[in-house]
C-alpha cells in the first residue's frame, strides 16, 4: 500500500461518548427525545442528523445553526481534555509511518477538524484534508475517499482506509480500498481486511509489514 486515509471521530480521536453526551445535552434543551442515538447518528454528517431530530422540513440556514451549536457545545466540553481523547497509538503511528502520504477524510464539522488537529499538535502529519462538505455526497458513498486518494495523487485502491463506522467502512469499501476496522466503540462492524482496538495493536504492524507500504515523497 501506498497511501493512508484517516477518518477522525473514533479513529484519530475517541470522540463519540462525547459527541453522544453533547448531542443528549443540545437535544434535551431543545425537549427532543431520541431513542438509539448512538446507532442513528453514527458516521453521519451533521446536516444528515439535525434534519432526522428535528425535522426535514427546517431551513438549510436553521440546519446549519443547529448543527454549528452543537458542535460548539461539543468543543467546550473536549477543550479541557482533548489529547486525553487521542485513541491510544494514533500519535506514534503517524510518527512512525511519517513518509507515507496520508490524508484525513471525515464528515466531522470543519471547525471540529481544525479543533482537533491544531489542538493536539497532529496537522503535520496530514497532507490532505477533506471534509464532509467538499464532496457531493458523504459516507457511506466513497466520494470523500476517492476525493482524498485523488489529492494525494495515489489511486484509491493502494491505500489503506482506517475506519470506526459501517458507513465509512462501506466507503472505504466502494472506493476500492484496503480498510483497517478501528474498534474504538462496542458493537460489531462489517468485515474489513483488519480489525484492532486501537494502534498499539501488534496486528497493525504485521499486517502493513504485509501489505509493503511504500514511501513515495
Amino acid at each position: 500500500m501506498t497511501g493512508f486515509l484517516f477518518d477522525l471521530d473514533g479513529v484519530v480521536i475517541d470522540s463519540m461518548p462525547l459527541h453522544t453526551k453533547a448531542w443528549e445535552v443540545y437535544l434535551h434543551r431543545h425537549g427532543v427525545t431520541v431513542d438509539e442515538l448512538v446507532a442513528r447518528m453514527h458516521g453521519r454528517r451533521n446536516d444528515d442528523i439535525v434534519a432526522m431530530f428535528f425535522g426535514s422540513d427546517l431551513t438549510a440556514g436553521q440546519i446549519h445553526a443547529h448543527g454549528a451549536a452543537k458542535e460548539k457545545l461539543f468543543r467546550e466540553m473536549m477543550q479541557p481534555r482533548l489529547s486525553d481523547y487521542l485513541v491510544p497509538g494514533i500519535r506514534e503511528f503517524l510518527e512512525k509511518y511519517a513518509d507515507v502520504p496520508t490524508a484525513l477524510a471525515s464528515n466531522a464539522e470543519p471547525l471540529n477538524i481544525d479543533f482537533v488537529l491544531d489542538g493536539a499538535g497532529l496537522r503535520g502529519y496530514f497532507d490532505v484534508i477533506v471534509d464532509g462538505h467538499q464532496v457531493e455526497r458523504p459516507k457511506p458513498f466513497p466520494d470523500i475517499y476517492l476525493r482524498a486518494a485523488q489529492l494525494l495523487g495515489i489511486a484509491a485502491e493502494d491505500c489503506v482506509v482506517f475506519e470506526d463506522s459501517p458507513a465509512g467502512i462501506e466507503a472505504g469499501r466502494r472506493a476500492g480500498a484496503s480498510v483497517v476496522g478501528v474498534e474504538t466503540h462496542t458493537g460489531a462492524l462489517p468485515p474489513v481486511d483488519l480489525l484492532i482496538r486501537d494502534f498499539r495493536d501488534s496486528k497493525l504492524e504485521e499486517w502493513l509489514d504485509s501489505t509493503k507500504p511504500t514511501p513515495s515523497r
